[in-house]
C-alpha cells in the first residue's frame, strides 16, 4: 500500500515538542481545532492520495508480516503478530491517534496512518518490555516514540513534500549526496541556499536522527557481527588510502542504520566506518517523502536499476544518462582513493517466498557486479570487494511483491539484526571468467546469511 504522502500529512500533528505531549485526548483535539494550518496542509495532501488509498485498501492483507496464529498464540501476539501494549505506550499511542484523526478531512486516511504508528509504538514498547536500554543507557519509553515519530514526520513533511518551506522539498546533490551531519566544517552550510532551506535544522546530524530512530527496534544483544577481522582489515585499508566494496544482499529499508548500529557495537573504529560508508541507491530514496529525511544522512550514489530502468520505455533514455553520470561521479571517488561503498547488485530487496515463509537471497546481477570491478580497475587505486550478508528482514518487512511507485506501507518490529563481512574476493581473472568471480561472492554472501540465520535462531528462513 503506497500511503506515504498520508503518513506525512500527520506531521504538524505529531511535532517535534511530541515528548512533552500531555495524554489528554480531549485538550489534543481542543488544540488540533485551533491548527488551521494543519487542516489546509492535510486537505492538500488528502486530495492526491485518496483515490490511491482507496484503491489499495483491499490490497494491505497481502503485505502485511505476521505470526503464524499457532506462534501468535504461543507468544502472547495478537492478531496482527504484534505485542499488546502495555498501559504507558497504550496510553501515548491513544493520544497520538486522538491528535490524528480529530483533524483528518477523510476517515479513509485513518487506517495507513494508525497502522505505521502502532507498527512503530509496538516496535518500541516490545523493546522497552524486553529492557533494551537506549545508546546512552536510558530506558525506552513511550515519550520517546512519541518523540521520535513527531520528528521523522515533521522532517518528512518538510524535506519529502515541501510543506512550509519556500525552497520545496530537498534537492538532492544530482547523482552523488553527501551526507547532511550539520558539522561547522562542511562549507555547504555556509551557502544561503542551504541556509534557507534547512532552517532551523542547519545543525541537525540527519545521520545520527536516522539511527535514532530505528536502533531501539533493534534487539542488538541478540544481534550478531561476523567477520570482525575482515571489517578491520577493510579499515586499515581505507585509511591506507585504498577503496573498499562491500557486495550485499539486501532486506530492508532500514539497512543503512542496521549497518550503522551494528557497526557501532564491534568498536569505534568500526563505527566510523558506518558513517564514511557511500550506498549505491535507487530512486524512490530521494524522491519517497518518508524516506527522504534518512537519505539526508546518508552518502549516496543515486543509480537506477535495470529493472526500473527497462520499466519505462519513454524515460530509459535520460535514466541510462544519469547511471552514466553516477558511475562518473563514483569513479572520481574512487580515484581519491578511502572510498567505501555498499551495493547490492541484485538491484532490491530480498522478497519472501509466500509459498513457505522462507527469504532466500535475490540473485547478484553479473554486470552490476562487473561494473564495480571495472570502476576499481580504471581507478588505478587499489579496490578491495567483500561480500556481506544482512539479516535485517524483520525489521522492516518489505511488501511480497515489488512495486514500481514510491510510498509503500511501512512496517517496524522489534528484532535481531544480523551482519557477515565475508573474506575480500581477489579482483582477477578476465572477462572469461568473470562469472566466476560474480558466482564466488555471491555463493559466500549465501553461506554467511546462512551462518546468520543459524546463530539467530531464524533457521525457519533458511531457502
Amino acid at each position: 500500500m503506497k500511503f506515504s504522502t498520508s503518513i506525512l500529512s500527520a506531521a504538524l500533528v505529531l511535532g517535534a515538542s511530541s515528548s512533552t505531549y500531555a495524554f489528554s485526548a480531549q485538550k489534543s483535539a481542543q488544540s488540533l481545532t485551533r491548527n488551521t494550518s494543519f487542516r489546509s496542509t492535510v486537505s492538500r495532501l488528502a486530495s492526491t492520495t485518496e483515490a490511491k488509498a482507496a484503491a489499495t485498501e483491499d490490497s494491505k492483507a497481502n503485505v502485511v508480516i505476521a505470526a503464524d496464529d499457532d506462534d501468535a498464540a504461543a507468544n502472547g501476539l495478537n492478531d496482527t503478530g504484534r505485542m499488546p501494549l502495555t498501559p504507558e505506550f497504550q496510553m501515548a499511542r491513544d493520544a497520538a491517534v486522538s491528535k490524528l484523526t480529530s483533524s483528518l478531512p477523510n476517515p479513509a486516511l485513518e487506517k495507513p496512518l494508525v497502522y505505521f504508528m502502532d507498527e512503530y509504538f509496538s516496535s518500541l514498547a516490545t523493546a522497552a518490555k524486553s529492557g533494551v536500554k537506549n545508546k546512552d543507557g536510558s530506558d525506552v519509553t513511550p515519550e520517546q516514540a512519541l518523540k521520535q515519530m513527531g520528528s521523522t514526520l515533521n522532517y518528512g513533511m518538510k524535506y519529502g513534500l515541501g510543506v512550509g518551506s519556500e525552497k520545496g522539498p530537498f534537492k538532492f546533490e544530482n547523482v552523488r549526496h553527501m551526507a547532511m551531519r550539520g558539522s561547522e566544517e562542511d562549507t555547504r552550510y555556509e551557502t544561503e541556499e542551504m541556509k534557507s532551506m534547512l532552517g532551523d535544522d542547519v545543525k541537525t546530524d540527519f545521520y545520527a536522527a536516522g539511527c535514532d530512530f530505528f536502533r531501539p527496534s533493534m534487539d542488538l544483544e541478540k544481534s550478531l557481527v561476523l567477520g570482525q577481522d575482515n571489517l578491520n582489515k577493510a579499515v586499515e585499508q581505507i585509511a591506507a588510502g585504498e577503496n573498499v566494496v562491500f557486495f550485499a544482499n539486501h532486506q530492508s529499508e532500514a539497512d543503512p542504520q542496521v549497518v550503522s548500529c551494528l557497526f557501532e557495537t564491534v568498536s569505534k573504529e568500526i563505527g566510523d566506518l558506518a558513517a564514511l560508508v557511500t550506498y549505491v541507491a535507487g530512486h524512490k530514496v530521494t524522491t519517497d517523502p518518508l524516506a527522504v529525511p534518512f537519505s539526508m544522512g546518508r552518502n549516496l550514489l543515486c543509480i537506477h536499476s535495470k529493472k526500473h530502468i527497462d520499466a519505462d520505455a519513454e524515460t530509459k533514455p535520460a535514466k541510462s544518462k544519469q547511471n552514466m553520470a553516477a558511475m562518473s561521479s563514483m569513479l572520481a571517488g574512487l580515484k581519491e582513493g578511502g572510498m567505501a561503498i555498499w551495493v547490492a547488485p541484485s538491484g532490491g530487496r530480498d522478497r519472501r517466498d509466500v509459498s513457505n515463509g522462507k527469504i532466500p537471497i535475490a540473485p547478484f546481477d553479473q554486470k552490476t557486479v562487473d561494473m564495480f570491478r571495472l570502476m576499481g580497475r580504471k581507478s588505478k587505486i587499489p579496490t578491495h570487494y567483500y561480500p556481506m550478508s544482512m539479516v535485517s528482514y524483520d525489521l522492516c518487512p518489505p511488501p511480497d511483491f515489488v512495486e514500481a511507485g514510491v510510498g509503500e506501507q511501512r512496517n517496524v518490529r522489534f528484532t535481531p539484526v544480523g551482519i557477515a563481512v565475508m573474506d575480500e574476493v581477489p579482483n582477477e581473472g578476465g572477462a572469461e571468467k568473470r562469472h566466476l568471480f560474480t558466482e564466488r561472492a555471491e555463493e559466500m554472501c549465501n553461506d554467511g546469511y546462512i551462518q546468520l540465520l543459524k546463530g539467530m535462531d531464524m533457521e525457519r528462513y533458511i531457502p
